[in-house]
């Protein structure tokens, strides 16, 4: 199968494309690698799959949101969250669609924020668990038995800086993360998502 890995430079989306290449055609995106994409500019989504052409299947890993104790956020700051995470993975499916060959899949990315919270995470919760609804409610939805799941991880081991942002979490390694985009993509799941931690 063809797959397209977004953000596949960072390291949940190194994760994925390593374990996706075994098995798999992967076309890597980033906002600064051969193929390029800024999900924040749906111009530039709409480009990168007149570039890229028909694909099985397309993975996102990406999604930038602000973190700061609640009494700090502004509007702006969930806007900013939602635009990014939320909105930029959901006009990837709503501009990628046709372009996924039928039977194809979307597996975005959230992550364990929507179901444990942290102290200035909040905006992070916020978007994570649109994105967790979008997933539902979208599968019913999709034509051509085009299928749609999302990757909800802990914080991963290789991400130290973050480490002490999530005391008492499950570390995950990027295998585990890598196995379960995976099981998204050559998996029969829709509408699913895959807690990790």
């Amino acid at each position: 199968m063809k797959v397209l890995v977004i953000g596949a430079t960072g390291l949940l989306g190194t994760a994925a494309a390593t374990a996706l290449d075994a098995r798999h055609e992967v076309i890597q995106a980033s906002r600064s690698g051969d193929v390029q994409v800024d999900l924040a500019d749906a111009e530039s989504i709409s480009a990168m799959f007149e570039s890229v052409g028909k694909v099985d299947a397309v993975v996102a890993c990406t999604g930038v949101v602000p973190f700061k104790p609640l009494a700090e956020l502004t509007a702006g700051d969930f806007e900013a969250g939602v635009a990014d995470k939320v909105l930029g993975q959901v006009n990837l499916v709503l501009l990628g669609t046709p372009y996924v060959n039928d039977g194809g899949s979307f597996t975005l990315t959230t992550g364990v924020l929507a179901r444990e919270p942290i102290n200035t995470g909040v905006a992070a919760s916020l978007a994570n668990g649109a994105l967790e609804s979008f997933v539902m409610a979208a599968a019913a939805e999709l034509p051509r038995g085009i299928r749609i799941n999302a990757v909800s991880p802990s914080v991963l081991e290789d991400a130290t800086g973050y480490h002490d942002f999530f005391p008492g979490f499950a570390k995950i390694s990027s295998e585990d993360v890598g196995r379960a985009y995976v099981k998204s993509v050559d998996g029969i799941q829709n509408g699913r998502v895959f807690p990790l931690g």
